[in-house]
């Protein structure tokens, strides 16, 4: 659990250099600014002339926090952080792969491991398990006054109040032990997931679905679950191992998909599209469109960022 703790395989390659900016979002280009001098230590890269005197890079705080809408590249900065940092020891997971450690190892145990790090970056932190941010809150709290530097991740629902305020406040309420040590970055901007997609996700008919997994089969191995039945076997599995599912697997199949009306059933789905995705799989299913999986008061509720974030990244999965 621990040797995976680096930047998802599409990410292995991220840098700043290869974040494109958005010329619409400044806070884009800004933010991106501020985490290579978060870094490297260094300011950031200013034109002028050979006499211009040199810009003195900024105080930072010892964590940062990236707050924005689905898309708009967090993760890509979060994992160009972990390159960027010349550090010798250093982590990259997702908030639940974190506290899936805390879970197996035990908290004592889970803080020395960690005690000492140069760099936790923590993707997709969650605030809806008020259990689990409060261990993750007193792990962080524990590692700061070793040294350790921390980057986060959250998202916001498109539609929120000032274009999700409410995250970055959310974050640091419930953080509050902690909030004086990050510095919250606002990153604005659309899907870019979402910006060569038309309309829904793909759903197809039998004979498109066999032949699209006969095409995929003939280049690597590819899956072919019932919906129902995929469902149901996430229930017997941690979250945490997922990701062993989908090991060796090129592409995904779902047979039959229906609206999930179970809250506990769709949370579990999620944790498996967020693995998916991390692993870039194209997913091809048939009945309802995966976009319309999660029932409409599901997407209104204490879960609706997570559901949201799930319908972007199924809506690429199915268009890849």
């Amino acid at each position: 659990m621990v040797a995976a703790l680096v930047p998802p395989p599409q990410f292995d390659d991220a840098t700043f250099d290869t974040y494109r900016a958005d010329p619409a979002y400044p806070s884009q280009q800004g933010t991106k600014d501020l985490l290579t001098v978060f870094s490297t230590g260094g300011a950031p890269a200013e034109r002028g002339g050979l006499f211009r005197r040199a810009k003195k890079a900024p105080e930072m705080k010892p964590g940062v926090y990236l707050d924005g809408g689905f898309g708009v590249g967090k993760t890509h900065l979060l994992a160009s952080v972990y390159h960027a940092m010349p550090a010798r020891r250093k982590y990259f997971g997702s908030f639940i792969e974190y506290t899936a450690l805390v879970g197996a190892l035990g908290y004592q145990k889970t803080v020395e491991l960690f005690r000492g790090a140069d760099l936790l970056c923590i993707d997709e932190f969650e605030l809806d398990d008020p259990g689990d941010t409060m261990v993750m809150t007193r792990l962080l709290a524990e590692l700061v006054p070793t040294g350790t530097k921390l980057a986060a991740t959250s998202n916001t629902p498109p539609g929120a109040l000032g274009e999700g305020r409410f995250a970055a406040q959310d974050f640091l309420r419930e953080i509050h032990a902690m909030a004086s040590n990050f510095e919250t970055l606002r990153i604005d901007g659309t899907d870019y997931r979402q910006r060569a997609i038309d309309g829904h996700a793909i759903a197809l008919d039998d004979a498109a679905y066999a032949q699209a997994l006969a095409d995929a089969g003939a280049a690597g191995t590819v899956s072919d679950d019932d919906f129902g039945a995929l469902v149901s076997h996430l229930a017997s599995v941690h979250p945490s191992r997922y990701i062993r599912l989908i090991d060796g697997i090129s592409e995904i199949g779902l047979r039959e998909v229906v609206q999930l009306e179970d809250q506990s059933a769709a949370l579990r789905f999620v944790a498996f599209v967020d693995r998916a995705y991390d692993a870039q799989l194209p997913v091809r299913a048939t009945g309802r469109p995966l976009d319309e999986v999660f029932a409409p008061e599901m997407l209104t509720g204490g879960y609706r960022k997570k559901y949201l974030r799930a319908i972007s990244r199924l809506n690429a999965l199915t268009h890849s």
